[in-house]
């Protein structure tokens, strides 16, 4: 089993190694999608550096949607990235694909073209072409998660706790609309803006602008913890945790239950119960947790 963590910061990082994490993801909002924080380079080799002191891995997103102006950024990037050692990256966009192996990187990549990595056949046409993983879409079902990675060589990474977007435009549909409204107002993630139902003011859509456009999310947070002993009976071993709208200790505190869980899977001594309490306990009580599409049947999922 893998546990991979998103990092806000190198502090952040030290503190997902020292509980146990395996895996740390960051990037750059240039060219990654839905990060805690953007980091400098300088951040990420201090990462990489901590990680592999730790004979842990950093995987680095590059799964941007590209512009031409930003696959002209990204030989320069990626050849960065390889030299301070980033263990990965994950990537959508068949132009920087190309690039990688253009430039002949030693870099490996992780398929993540986000919903639409939905097929076996789909990944493993990737596979064929150097990809060593997949980023599953987060609206697949465990019985479909299960047929697919029973038919590919490569992990298939599942997300079992975090936020799940629901919604992307390019456009910077806040800033437009508050502009409308003559209305000066930040539309970054930390202004806590949502959105709410007409019929159910209650609601909340997390919602946000940053240099990728306006991002949208369920208003409740993905939980698999009560499954995880059944994703690893599937097959399912490779499990995300974002953290992209939850900072500080807070996150790292989630992170050390699942690890904590992983290891009692390991050991034959895991019953979820304690672990669901736990984690309750510390869920932000705006956030409900949920099972999002993976307990449902594929044919009823809308």
């Amino acid at each position: 089993m893998e546990l991979i963590a998103t990092a806000e910061s190198v502090n952040q990082a030290k503190s997902l190694l020292s509980i146990g994490i395996d895996t740390l993801y960051v990037g750059q909002d240039q060219f990654g999608l839905r990060l805690p924080k953007s980091l400098t380079m300088d951040e990420i080799e201090e990462i990489v550096q901590e990680a592999h002191k730790f004979k842990k891995r950093l995987i680095v997103a590059v799964n941007g949607l590209m512009h031409n102006h930003h696959i002209d950024d990204v030989p320069d990037y990626l050849s960065k990235l390889d030299q301070i050692g980033v263990d990965a990256i994950t990537v959508g966009d068949p132009g920087v694909i190309m690039t990688l192996q253009e430039l002949n990187l030693s870099l490996p990549f992780i398929y993540d073209a986000q919903t639409m990595v939905t097929s076996a056949e789909h990944i493993s046409f990737w596979v064929k072409r150097g990809a060593i993983g997949a980023v599953a879409a987060r609206e697949l079902t465990l019985i479909e998660l299960e047929s697919i990675q029973n038919k590919i060589s490569v992990p298939l990474e599942v997300q079992v706790y975090g936020p799940t977007c629901i919604h992307q435009s390019k456009r910077p549909l806040l800033s437009n609309y508050f502009r409308y409204s003559q209305k000066n107002e930040a539309t970054d993630k930390d202004r806590g803006l949502f959105l709410a139902e007409p019929k159910d003011p209650e609601t909340q859509y997390p919602i946000y602008e940053d240099q990728n456009g306006t991002h949208i999310y369920s208003t409740e947070d993905l939980s698999l913890m009560p499954y995880l002993d059944k994703c690893v009976q599937k097959g399912l071993r490779t499990w995300k945790l974002d953290g992209v709208l939850l900072q500080g200790d807070r996150f790292v505190r989630m992170a050390q239950l699942f690890v904590a869980a992983k290891q009692a899977i390991e050991s034959g001594t895991y019953s979820s119960a304690a672990y669901e309490t736990k984690l309750y306990e510390l869920q932000p009580t705006n956030r409900p947790l949920g099972t999002g599409f993976y307990l449902k049947q594929p044919g009823d999922v809308q």
